[in-house]
């Protein structure tokens, strides 16, 4: 058997139907494989502009933001560092593209195995993050193009906010934490399974 045919499975399978069950109001869907790639340069060197043209958008410089489009997903996670993610690209594909564009001028590394990727929407997915996140979720504070890492029911996370309306998420979690942090949202969305 080669690593072509064996079929890609994520730590939560076991919890799918489980977390299927959750009212509309509170939803927490696995996200299929993410590629993801840690990307580090100099944004205003050469390499970041050559980075900018392969992908078609530009490098987030503000702290805690992302930017997007419809092939990419580009995180801030530091002053010389980000997480580009994509669901249509292989890790491979994406990775390549990448180096080819740093052409040594910083570095490229990645870690699409580090993370799980889960979607929390509804008109009570804040009430439900807030429950074990000390972050100021008001949509004022944490709109669409928000990102921050915090922790989560004691699970280390970089969560993202979808929309302007507190009610869509993208939480991205260690592999090894994923059943943890699944299990607690299941937890803390009980309360608003009735609403």
């Amino acid at each position: 058997m080669t690593a072509e045919t064996l079929a890609r499975s994520g730590p939560l399978q076991q919890l799918t139907d489980r977390l299927a069950e959750l009212p509309r109001t509170v939803q927490v869907v696995p996200e299929s494989f993410v590629a993801m790639i840690d990307l580090r340069l100099d944004p205003a060197g050469a390499a970041g502009s050559d980075v900018v043209s392969y992908l078609g958008v530009d490098l987030p410089t503000t702290p805690s933001t992302w930017v997007e489009t419809d092939a990419v997903r580009v995180i801030w996670l530091g002053p010389d560092e980000w997480l580009v993610t994509s669901l249509s690209r292989t890790p491979q594909d994406l990775e390549a593209g990448l180096r080819d564009a740093v052409h040594g001028r910083g570095a490229v590394v990645d870690v699409s195995g580090q993370r799980t990727a889960l979607r929390l929407a509804g008109e009570h997915a804040r009430d439900v993050l807030s429950a074990g996140c000390a972050i100021d979720l008001h949509p004022r504070f944490f709109r669409r193009g928000a990102a921050v890492q915090t922790l989560l029911g004691l699970a280390s996370v970089v969560l993202l906010a979808l929309d302007d309306t507190g009610t869509s998420y993208h939480i991205l979690v260690r592999s090894s934490f994923a059943e943890y942090l699944a299990r607690w949202l299941l937890d803390a969305a009980i309360e608003h399974s009735d609403s």
